[in-house]
């Protein structure tokens, strides 16, 4: 009995620790899932601390002095030495900042690829115990990346191994036997090499015998029709499954034996057993409905679809329109014994190639684009107009021009040989879409041509598009370990930008809607990115504190922080939304120190036991001002 009671008051003496996952850009993520739902004590050592809410307060900054270079991106921490890593893009390295003091970050040194093979860059850096781990690409990006193990107090090289090719995220499982990276697999910008994506695992229980096993996609590569037919995205030039799976982001779960992927691109996850490396099924995320007043998680189905009406205008009334949820960060949390993955549903086109004229003037062996304007989409004079200019090579090789579904489309005047006004700038015009996606298909999968009147022919040359698809859903979900969507923000980003409650600033003294959906890189930009993915949710981090669970989810274009706790994975509650961007009315690269944070890529949470301050912090990384931000998380408490 008495020994019950010691482990009973032993037990309570835990302290609130870390769930954390950071964000990733387009050739960059980090960090380490490190999952405890121990819970911390209060003065009285009976109960457990647990905040009402919380909010976010700027403490300081580390500026690199460069604009729009990625200077700043990807973040870690390291609790014994309070020092932060930093992936620097622009330097391809990782930036060492001594965080003892907050307020005043200061580097003091840096880790880089020297030596593991020339001009290579890192591209993601992850801390666990004593050990940093940092993915390495490859001077060829498809080429075999590594992964370089150091010592988080000296920063001395341990060991380095090769893993699969653009390794673009690192993270350890939480029990510190594995590390694993998300071997992306990008085409060369030619797509004339397309190498396949994977996940490496990396043992390193012994680390003078390190062990390298990959998880790979071979097995799918018969289930291509099955795939398509379940919703998974598949359709990168002459891929096999295996090539066009492109791992970005990485979460696991608590007891170390499952890792979640996300497939950005493909608009799905992936399942990986580790102990036996392998990839055990791929699910699906479905897209997101844009019309209907029916009740979604709580929230709307809108969204603002122009930069070019002058006015905020979120929407539920685009019949035809769905987001494809391509998720960027994850991140991986239990309740109840159950694994829930969040994900911050940025979007992401393919586009390769989009530098090279020659593929614009229609040579295909040139890359692969596949973004498009609705306008230049649907025109009744046909893609030949655009040849040269921003006219995709492979959508002007596969037929003449392209029409809306005028029963689906009829709402915004289009006709059978004619989209109406649905090409107008006000309605669904500007809104970038895929065009691989949406047009009308016979049972193997080919499209059903249509004359230019908008006449069924086998014998036409043009498309006839049922449904479009536009890039991200503008939101945060939480899923299931079965991939199963249980919660959604719906339009509540949006929604809260547009609110007269929103206000930006390190001080909250700026209305968010007189600057609503601005680009990070732009001045007096209300409503520039409207058009392309909106506020742009692209990462996310979990901090548990007390019995609490809270996310982090970092908006990329117009910047700053959501914060929700989600506690409840299937009734997640908005908490706050802080954005240190000072100065929105002058060009940023003019006086970038007044503008303040801009890009917020990656965030760590920090544990009030693991601070410097003793209280909880968030550390980001913003990739557009290059700045790494501490904010300080000032709790609130019911009486």
């Amino acid at each position: 009995m008495l020994l019950s009671y010691l482990r009973l008051f032993m037990a309570l003496l835990l302290a609130t620790t870390l769930i954390a996952c950071a964000s990733d850009n387009d050739n960059n993520d980090v960090n380490d899932n490190t999952p405890d739902t121990e819970q911390p004590d209060d003065t009285d050592d009976d109960q457990v601390v647990t905040p009402s809410g919380l909010t976010l307060k700027l403490m300081g900054r580390h500026a690199t002095g460069q604009f729009d270079e990625s200077a700043a991106e990807v973040t870690a921490f390291h609790a014994g030495t309070q020092r932060a890593f930093v992936v620097n893009a622009l330097a391809g390295a990782v930036d060492v900042l001594d965080m003892s003091d907050p307020a005043a970050p200061e580097k003091i040194d840096t880790i880089d690829a020297t030596g593991i093979e020339e001009n290579s860059v890192v591209n993601s850096v992850a801390v666990h115990g004593d050990l940093i781990a940092v993915a390495v690409e490859a001077p060829v990006k498809t080429d075999n990346g590594y992964v370089a193990i150091h010592r988080a107090d000296t920063l001395e090289r341990i060991s380095f191994v090769e893993v699969g090719a653009l390794p673009d995220m690192v993270t350890f499982t939480p029990d510190g036997q594995y590390i694993l990276t998300a071997n992306e697999g990008e085409p060369s910008d030619d797509y004339s090499v397309d190498p396949e994506g994977s996940i490496s695992i990396v043992g390193i229980s012994d680390l003078d015998d390190i062990q390298v096993r990959t998880a790979d996609f071979h097995a799918f590569n018969d289930r291509k029709e099955q795939l398509l037919a379940d919703g998974v995205r598949i359709f990168g030039p002459n891929a096999s499954v295996a090539q066009d799976l492109e791992p970005e982001y990485i979460a696991v779960s608590a007891d170390s034996q499952l890792a979640f992927v996300s497939l950005q691109e493909n608009n799905a996850l992936a399942r990986v057993d580790i102990e036996s490396a392998t990839v055990t099924d791929i699910l699906p995320l479905g897209y997101k409905q844009h019309w209907g007043d029916d009740d979604f998680f709580g929230a709307g189905r809108g969204l603002d679809v122009s930069d070019e009406d002058g006015e905020i205008n979120i929407s539920n009334e685009w019949a035809g329109l769905y987001g494809m949820y391509h998720p960027d960060a994850i991140a991986a949390y239990d309740v109840g014994g159950q694994t829930y993955i969040v994900t911050a549903n940025e979007g992401d086109a393919r586009a390769w190639g989009e530098d090279n004229q020659a593929y614009w003037d229609g040579d295909t062996a040139q890359g692969f684009v596949e973004e498009i304007r609705v306008k230049h989409l649907v025109h009744s004079s046909g893609f030949e107009r655009r040849v040269g200019d921003d006219m995709p090579a492979h959508l002007a090789a596969m037929a003449k021009g392209a029409l809306l579904n005028p029963e689906t489309f009829a709402y915004c005047g289009a006709t059978a040989g004619d989209p109406g006004d649905c090409r107008e700038d006000e309605m669904l015009g500007r809104l970038n879409v895929t065009w691989t996606k949406g047009y009308r298909q016979d049972d193997e999968g080919n499209p059903v041509m249509f004359t230019e009147a908008g006449v069924e022919d086998p014998a036409g040359d043009w498309l006839m598009y049922d449904n479009l698809y536009s890039f991200g859903a503008r939101s945060f979900s939480i899923f299931n370990a079965e991939g199963e969507r249980v919660w959604d923000s719906g339009d509540r980003f949006e929604q809260f930008l547009a609110s007269d409650s929103c206000m930006a600033g390190s001080e909250r003294t700026i209305p968010c809607a007189d600057y609503f959906n601005s680009g990070h890189d732009e001045e007096q930009a209300f409503d520039s990115r409207s058009d392309a993915k909106g506020p742009e949710p692209e990462g996310v981090t979990l901090g548990q504190i007390g019995e609490k669970v809270f996310a982090f989810v970092n908006l990329e274009r117009m910047g700053g922080i959501m914060v929700y706790d989600i506690t409840d994975p299937t009734d997640a509650r908005f908490v706050d939304y802080y954005n240190s961007r000072d100065n929105w009315e002058d060009n940023p690269e003019d006086n970038l120190k007044a503008a303040g944070d801009l890009g917020p890529e990656a965030s760590t949470f920090i544990a009030a036991e693991d601070s410097p301050t003793g209280e909880p912090l968030l550390i980001v990384g913003n990739e557009v001002s290059g700045t790494t931000s501490a904010y300080r998380i000032e709790l609130t408490f019911e009486e």
